[in-house]
């Protein structure tokens, strides 16, 4: 629970809930989102305390809703949400607060699109998106507040040093209603001929701040350009279904307002809106598995704080069967799982998952989809611990034991001879020295997680650990890597164990570049290639070579009749993984739609250091039907691995990755068993990967 000492000076709250709206053939009145705006309301009150003065309210109850709407009813001095008071409200908030001071505002009611006013911006066809005041009606002069104006509303707070946070219960296309649930979405997208004029500011500052936030490029998440200076939750994506619906049997709410609420209660401790979307995520896809939804901006900041509390990219719980006891994981073929790997699970509001007492229960995979996987709550018997509390949806999931063919198998080479050629040594006592050197490091080799493990007589090793030419360690792919910094000299009896932790590193950098299913039936859905500056396709498209500094654009097209859920990683030649923004967008994935095609700018150049003169990079796309996490496949660079683990049981890395890993490292108690592959490729599994192999010149 939040406490005053933890919040900024001040904190504004704008709730903005429509139940009802007056009279027009696309929008019908909803039952829950005054309840909505009630529920924060309390929440902002009660827990967080935040006075009346700072928090404006804008509610239009339904006539028609005769029930109780719980203990904080909507007020007689509540203002309409009519497009003039929402712009109103918004300035007002801007104009009185201060740098540094938190901005939180929360819509619930219809989303909806509508024919676009800015041609210039988006051309004469397409539409623009937004919320629906109360009163946009039928008419010309009716208004949307669109994605255009709010684009400027935002940036006018965080132009001010405001830290913004909004969250938006709505849907930003057309739909219909389905079953027992009401969507939050007009019909049909609104193709009316409306006024153009906006009380937010002059045409020309709004295309000149749109275009200075989206590159002129279509931003496609809740139609706003990409939140790096505030945070984004929207309840769905761009072609879903917002829902609202009776929790409980009882009175109706917005799914993501409800759990959302009912997560900050519920949880103990604080938490960032990355742990409060994953809890909220589980929560809603349980009920309806076709609204995802999705977080945007500093997903590290706590949630009503100013502050970052990082939290590692962890595989999510989305189902839990208590009576059978097994879980549904949120990842799956494509993020490099098989069947017999292990899993702790922790409370959701873990930020600390390096001790092994906060561990909820120990489950095994047993089935893998394309991105999911089915697992199995092991008892003490097989080396489980039972449940020791209760598996929500939503809670974190860690990886205890590696799938088994990321195995790497590491020659040891302590036959170096004496003499000046490069792979010799310089002094006979280093001569003498290497086979004690490598001792110790086989002994750190036998107490590792079963990631790397000596190589058997027989078999092919994809690594070699030796001694250099200055007494430090050095690690051999054909040719020994260069600028691994600090180096590893022997003498240092912690250096064997950092030798370890980076051939950890470099296993799973190898197994990411291993993820392929050559066999899947979307391998002719998708169009992957890089593209010259005058849009030319280079000569070898799999393996183009270029200057450093060379511009180049990425380009991604769907060419099937479905929609993908699409993510770049970038394999660098620093054995860094990093995931790259698509249309300037840092999500989990993003929704291609059929036939939309987009492209990336890209500049790549040769990292500095000694040794880096020609280098290889690999561009990797991941295309799934389902949704897929694939943040947690990102590593650092390996050049400054050692910046905080040196012993067993000390971890201290602050990239997500790296902690996991250190946690396969201190937890997993067996190497994984080697005989069973990393998936079966399927011609119908429904996922593909495909990739470009850079050579990058100085």
């Amino acid at each position: 629970m939040e406490s005053r000492a933890n919040l900024p000076a001040k904190l504004y709250a704008l709730l903005i809930g429509i139940d009802y709206y007056e009279p027009n053939r696309l929008y019908k009145s909803l039952k829950g989102c005054v309840r909505d705006i009630n529920l924060v309301d309390s929440y902002t009150r009660e827990t967080l305390q935040i006075p009346s003065e700072q928090i404006y309210r804008l509610t239009s109850p339904n006539p028609e809703n005769t029930t109780a709407t719980g203990s904080q009813v909507e007020r007689e001095s509540d203002a309409l949400p009519t497009y003039e008071n929402i712009v109103k409200a918004f300035q007002q908030i801007t104009e009185k607060a201060k740098p540094g001071e938190q901005v939180y505002i929360h819509y619930s009611g219809h989303g909806g699109q509508a024919k676009t006013v800015y041609p210039n911006l988006k051309g004469d066809s397409q539409f623009d998106e937004g919320l629906v005041p109360m009163d946009v009606g039928d008419t010309q002069d009716g208004h949307y507040l669109r994605d255009v104006e709010m684009t400027t509303l935002l940036k006018h707070m965080t132009d001010q040093g405001l830290i913004v946070t909004l969250i938006l219960d709505s849907c930003h296309s057309g739909g219909a209603t389905r079953g027992d649930a009401e969507i939050r979405s007009g019909t049909e997208p609104d193709i009316l001929e409306r006024t153009s004029e906006s009380m937010v500011a002059t045409q020309e500052e709004l295309e000149r701040n749109w275009l200075e936030l989206t590159g002129s490029q279509s931003v496609r998440v809740a139609g706003l350009p990409e939140a790096r200076e505030y945070v984004l939750i929207a309840a769905c994506r761009p072609t879903e279904y917002a829902y609202e619906y009776a929790v409980n049997c009882r009175e109706r709410n917005g799914a993501l307002t409800y759990w959302m609420i009912d997560t900050l209660k519920t949880l103990s401790g604080r938490l960032n809106y990355k742990t409060l979307h994953s809890r909220i995520s589980a929560k809603v896809q349980s009920k309806f598995p076709q609204q995802v939804p999705m977080l945007l901006g500093e997903s590290d900041r706590a949630v009503f704080g100013a502050d970052m509390l990082p939290t590692q990219h962890v595989v999510t719980v989305m189902d839990v069967d208590a009576s059978q006891k097994t879980i549904k994981l949120n990842a799956g073929q494509a993020q490099g799982l098989s069947s017999k790997t292990l899993f702790a699970i922790y409370p959701s509001n873990t930020t600390d998952f390096t001790a092994k007492q906060g561990q909820i229960a120990i489950v095994e995979v047993t089935e893998v989809a394309a991105s999911s996987a089915s697992a199995r709550i092991l008892d003490e018997a097989e080396g489980g611990i039972g449940v020791r509390g209760e598996i929500e949806q939503g809670a974190p999931a860690t990886m205890l034991s590696a799938p088994t063919n990321l195995v790497r198998r590491v020659r040891l080479f302590d036959q170096k001879k004496l003499g000046n050629a490069e792979d010799e040594l310089p002094t006979q006592d280093l001569v003498d020295k290497q086979t004690e050197a490598l001792e110790v490091f086989r002994q750190g080799l036998l107490d590792a997680s079963g990631w790397v493990v000596e190589v058997k007589e027989g078999e092919e090793a994809h690594f070699q650990v030796a001694i250099d030419r200055d007494g430090n360690y050095e690690i051999c792919i054909g040719m020994p890597i260069l600028n691994l910094k600090p180096s590893l000299i022997i003498d240092d009896p912690r250096s064997a164990q950092g030798v370890v932790n980076r051939l950890v590193h470099l296993a799973k950098y190898q197994s990411v570049q291993d993820l392929d299913n050559p066999e899947s039936e979307l391998t002719s859905a998708i169009e992957f290639e890089l593209l010259s500056k005058s849009l030319r396709s280079f000569p070898d498209p799999a393996n183009p070579c270029l200057k450093q500094g060379e511009l180049v654009y990425l380009l991604i097209r769907n060419k099937s009749s479905i929609s993908l859920n699409i993510a770049v990683l970038d394999l660098e030649p620093t054995w860094e993984i990093s995931q790259i923004p698509i249309r300037g967008i840092e999500a989990p994935f993003y929704q291609l739609q059929p036939d939309e095609e987009v492209s990336i700018k890209l500049r790549l150049a040769v990292p500095g250091g000694e040794g880096y003169k020609q280098v290889k990079e690999t561009l990797k796309l991941f295309a799934t039907r389902g949704p897929g996490d694939f943040r947690w496949l990102t590593l650092p660079p390996l050049d400054n691995e050692l910046r905080g683990r040196t012993t067993r049981g000390i971890s201290s890395s602050t990239t997500p990755l790296g902690k996991l890993l250190e946690g396969i490292g201190e937890d997993a108690e067996q190497a994984p068993s080697q005989t069973r592959a990393i998936y079966e490729p399927d011609a119908s599994a429904e996922w593909v990967t495909k990739q470009i192999q850079i050579s990058i010149s100085a």
